[in-house]
Formats: C-alpha cells, sequence, structure tokens
C-alpha cells in the first residue's frame, strides 16, 4: 500500500543510488528482426530499404533495439513503496558508441544516476542508466538513459538538482516529415520483444488505467521515430546515428497515423512527432546527433 500525500514515507536515498545490476542477454538475429518487424519494417517484402532489417543477409541493427537489450535492467522493487500505477515514462536518451552488432552476448549494468524531488504534489524523477557492452570484447556498445516520473511520490526525498533541459525544437517550419501507418495489433506484436505490460493488451486493464483501449508502447513509438530519421538522413547508412533522445508527451493508440517532422542543423536532427487525426504531439524535443 503507497502511503497517503500527507504521510509519506521518506526514501532510502543511499540504497537506491548504491544499487547496482549486472546481467548478461544473449541475442541473435531473431530479435533484432522481430523488433524491426515490430516497428512495422517490411510490411512491403519488396522494400530495399527496410529489408536490411528484416532479412539476415547483410542485416542491419536499428539503434533503438538497445532500449530491448537495457530493458530488463530493473533497479527499482515493489518494497520501494511507489506508486508504479501513476508512473509515467518521461524521457529517453541514447548514445550510441558504434552500430549494434546484429547478434552477441551484451553485459548489461545498471544503476539509479539521479533522483530529483519536485516537491509534494509534484512528483519524483528516478533518472537510470544502463551501460551496454559486448562480453566477447569489453567493448562498450551503448548507454541507455531513462527518465521515469512517479507522479504521486514527490516530497520523499532526492538527490536535489533539476531535470536536463529538453531539447529546443527550432522555431520555424520543418525542413520535411515522414508519415507511419501503425496497425491495430501493433501494440500486441511490440511486446514480444519483452514488455508484457497489460496496458498494452488488455482493454479492461487499460480502461482501468484511464484509457479506452490499450496503448502502444511508447519505445515502439520512440522506435518508429527513429526509423523516420534514419531513412531521411542516412538511408545507406543507419550507423551514422551516434544519439537519439526524445521526451514522450502523449500516449499513442494502434492504428494511429504518426506524422515525424524533422529539422536538420548540420550534424543535428530535431524532431517531434504526431499523431495525426488527433493533432497531438505524441513525442517533443527529439535530437539525433549524426556522424
Amino acid at each position: 500500500m503507497t502511503a497517503s500525500q500527507d504521510q509519506l514515507i521518506p526514501l532510502n536515498i543511499r540504497d537506491l543510488l548504491n544499487r547496482r545490476l549486472c546481467i548478461e542477454t544473449t541475442y541473435s538475429e531473431r530479435e533484432v528482426m522481430l523488433y524491426a518487424i515490430s516497428l512495422g519494417l517490411g510490411r512491403d517484402p519488396l522494400d530495399a530499404a527496410s529489408l536490411r532489417f528484416v532479412y539476415e543477409d547483410g542485416l542491419q541493427v536499428i539503434p533503438t533495439f538497445a532500449t530491448i537489450l537495457s530493458f530488463s535492467a530493473r533497479l527499482m522493487r515493489p518494497t520501494d513503496g511507489l506508486d508504479v500505477g501513476k508512473l509515467l515514462h518521461g524521457e529517453q536518451r541514447l548514445v550510441l558508441d558504434r552500430p549494434l552488432p546484429p547478434q552477441g552476448t551484451a553485459v548489461i549494468q545498471a544503476r539509479i544516476k539521479e533522483m530529483i524531488d519536485k516537491g509534494p504534489g509534484r512528483g519524483l524523477l528516478i533518472i537510470q542508466e544502463v551501460i551496454v557492452s559486448l562480453k566477447e570484447t569489453g567493448e562498450r556498445l551503448a548507454a541507455v538513459e531513462g527518465t521515469g516520473f512517479y507522479r504521486a511520490d514527490g516530497g520523499r526525498g532526492g538527490t536535489g538538482g533539476s531535470a536536463p533541459a529538453p531539447h529546443a525544437i527550432p522555431d520555424r517550419a520543418h525542413d520535411t516529415e515522414v508519415a507511419t501507418q501503425t496497425r491495430p495489433e501493433q501494440a500486441l506484436l511490440y511486446r514480444l520483444n519483452g514488455d508484457r505490460n497489460p496496458l498494452h493488451a488488455d482493454p479492461a486493464f487499460a480502461r482501468r488505467s484511464g484509457f479506452d483501449r490499450p496503448i502502444l508502447h511508447g519505445l515502439c513509438t520512440y522506435g518508429i521515430a527513429c526509423c523516420a530519421v534514419a531513412r531521411t538522413y542516412c538511408p545507406d547508412d543507419i550507423g551514422k546515428i551516434r544519439s537519439f533522445d526524445v521526451r514522450f508527451s502523449a500516449p499513442v493508440f494502434p492504428g494511429e497515423t504518426i506524422v515525424t517532422q524533422m529539422w536538420r542543423d548540420g550534424s543535428t536532427i530535431s524532431f517531434r512527432s504526431i499523431a495525426q487525426k488527433r493533432q497531438a504531439v505524441v513525442l517533443n524535443n527529439g535530437r539525433c546527433a549524426l556522424t
């Protein structure tokens, strides 16, 4: 049971910041291709631009697959007493040291980087960092950072400081855009990557959570945006993507069309994604760095 707002129990900040997790995960071309298909690639089997992500001959890995490798690194525990029913995925950041190999064993090291208490009634931000390395060589592949916004847990203590300032979208018309039609069953497919949250599959659970139907995983929308940027700015070499950051701003319902708007300034691509029919910004403050 979670304490009421006027009886919040202080968190054991030292224990949380000292937590470490080191696990290994072995993946194959199958997981890489399943991830790409779950983002909608391969719908047209004659599209060569998509085929390289869903066919083992010359297989390339979408950079945001790093979030799948890091998904099992969970540091928070039920005994922490946080109200996960009011948890939102606030931001996602990714830095790539090199293109991800299409198969291998990854070493996953996780820690809680920061806990920013915004105060009673304003929520608590917990930023978790995951370093992904290749076991065979020890080479670092990526750093994955996610921010969880615990809306009901402000006032329970933290490390101080403030959240990183969001990347500013340019104040001009976007340079280009890509529209992606999601499928009605896409959340059911994407959850096969490992995120079995019933919010994305069970209509009754979704209604209890305040939605009239299951919603699409935020990280699925994140991957879709990465594919849109890659198709536009590095169609022949997705390995040019070196970072990919975003703020989640609204849910997507499977079947909606997502329009990713993009601005280029040198090696920096700014982007945001909009649910076309509702004109709702679902991803905002996006920043992609290219080599």
